[in-house]
Parts: structure tokens; sequence; C-alpha cells
């Protein structure tokens, strides 16, 4: 055999690749820390989750942090604490109305902020610093401001002034993400629709309002989630009518019914749910 046929004959390994580089430990810092943080935020609703199911051994129905056995007691007996429940439905008809009106104004005032600009729109600066403003004040800055407010023009507190402090504090939000959502959109969709005879309402409704219908959406569920957790601001202006997270404040003085637990793991459900289908409609517009 000839050195060419033997040549052809053996085998010849052909490196395909480089040499492989060390993996290096810090690749899973960040997953590690993010991880960390999600089961931080997570933990005490999973706790809240676990409790609501515990059973409750001494005289008075308060939650008891030693675990005594299962039981579904607290969901059967949910509406049995007086109180709880007429403050739980004020706090879902509040965050209702609320999301409404803030979804509304919201996505008006992200249009006319993205649309809109020198003298067809003046004061749009001011309008923008006024939003950013919104979000970063504290809480209790804004409730006792709207508390005198309210005061000062003698306006009884209750579900009324509830609405629109809530409505104060969620606009600011939705605002901002439909203005997210916005800046992506392509004005030739519009004109478009124009240019097939469609008056300005008719394009609203069927070619812009579905199209930022995901950022619609996204910036309702935070307003909603805002509104029904609120404490500090509804404390101040709340009146004779108490919301739910209120409540919960003046009994956790005494003690905390589990029905309480019930109820947070019924807002959370729910909310889990909104999410989801809001993110299967986002990825369909997609």
């Amino acid at each position: 055999m000839s050195s060419d046929e033997l040549s052809l004959a053996s085998p010849v390994k052909i490196a395909t690749s480089g040499p492989r580089r060390p993996r290096h430990w810090g690749r899973f810092i960040l997953p590690t820390y993010s991880w960390l943080v999600i089961g931080y935020l997570v933990f005490p609703i999973v706790v809240m989750i676990i409790y609501s199911f515990n059973r409750v051994t001494s005289g008075l129905q308060l939650v008891s942090f030693s675990w005594n056995g299962f039981t579904w007691q607290w969901y059967r007996q949910w509406s049995n604490v007086p109180g709880l429940t007429s403050a739980f439905w004020l706090s879902l008809r509040l965050a209702i109305v609320s999301t409404l009106i803030a979804t509304i104004l919201g996505t008006l005032l992200a249009i006319a902020l993205v649309r809109y600009r020198g003298k067809r729109f003046r004061g749009k600066a001011g309008f923008e610093q006024i939003l950013f403003l919104n979000i970063a004040a504290p809480e209790i800055v804004m409730g006792a401001s709207l508390l005198g407010l309210f005061v000062t023009f003698n306006v009884a507190r209750g579900f009324f002034t509830l609405v629109l402090a809530h409505v104060m504090f969620s606009i600011a939000y939705v605002t901002v993400t439909v203005r997210a959502r916005l800046s992506g959109f392509d004005v030739a969709l519009e004109e478009a629709a124009y240019d097939l005879g469609a008056n300005p309402l008719a394009t609203f409704r069927l070619v812009t309002l579905p199209l930022i219908m995901p950022g619609v959406l996204a910036g309702a569920l935070m307003a909603f989630a805002l509104s029904i957790d609120d404490f500090v601001t509804s404390n101040f202006v709340s009146g004779s009518s108490t919301p739910f997270p209120v409540w919960v404040y003046g009994a956790s003085r005494v003690g905390t019914p589990p029905q309480v637990f019930v109820f947070g793991t019924a807002i959370f459900t729910v909310g889990i749910v909104f999410a989801l289908l809001s993110l299967l409609m986002s990825k369909k517009k997609a």
C-alpha cells in the first residue's frame, strides 16, 4: 500500500472548535439573585395561603401561626365576621369604579401626550412632570393633602372621596403604561383608515384601540391592584366608609380573623388569573 493510500485510509481528527472556555461562577449570580428576590416577594403570599387552611384550637377565632391541622372551615365561613364582608365588597366596587375612570382618562391623556406637541398642547412638559410627581410622591403626602382639600371645601368623606383619591393616584400609572405602548405605534395605519373613508371615531374604535389594548389592559390591571390594596390614602379620606385594607388594619390591633387570609387568597388568585389573561391577549395581538 502506498503512502497516499495509507494517508487516505487512516482517520484524521479535525478540530472543529477552539478550546473550551472554563465555566465562571459569576454567570450564576444574576439568576440566583433574581430567584431570591422572587422568593422574597412570594413567600408572604404563600404563608397567607397556607394559613388560610389552618385550624384554630383556641376559643377565639383568630389567626394562629402554629400549625394545628388542615381545614376548609374558614372558606365555608367566609362571611361570618361582622363588617369584613361589607368592607371587602366596598373595596371591590371602589376598585372597579376607579379603574374604569382612571383607564379612560389615562388612555386619552397618553394619546394626547404622544400625538400633540407645541402649540397644539400647551403645557405638555408641565403635565409630564405632574404625572411623575404623582408617582414619586409618598402616599401619606397625597392622603394628607386630599384630606385638607376635602375639609376646606366641606366635602363629606365617603365613597365619593375614595373614588376621587384612587383615580388621582391611579391615572398616572395608566398614562405611563399606555404611553409606552403608543411609542411604537404606526400612524400610517390610521392614515390608511382615513383614506378608506373612516371618521376619527371609527378609526380610533377599529384601528387605534385594538392595537393599544394590551397597554390599556396592563394599565387597568395596575390601577385595580393599586386601588384594592391601598391603605394610607384610603385611611385619610374614607370617613364612614371602611375599605378592606383599613378594616384589616383596625382588626389587626385586636386579632386578625382567619377569614382575612381567605379574602387575601381570593384577591391574589383573581389577580393572577387576570394577569395571565392579559398576557395571553398580548401574545395574540403580537
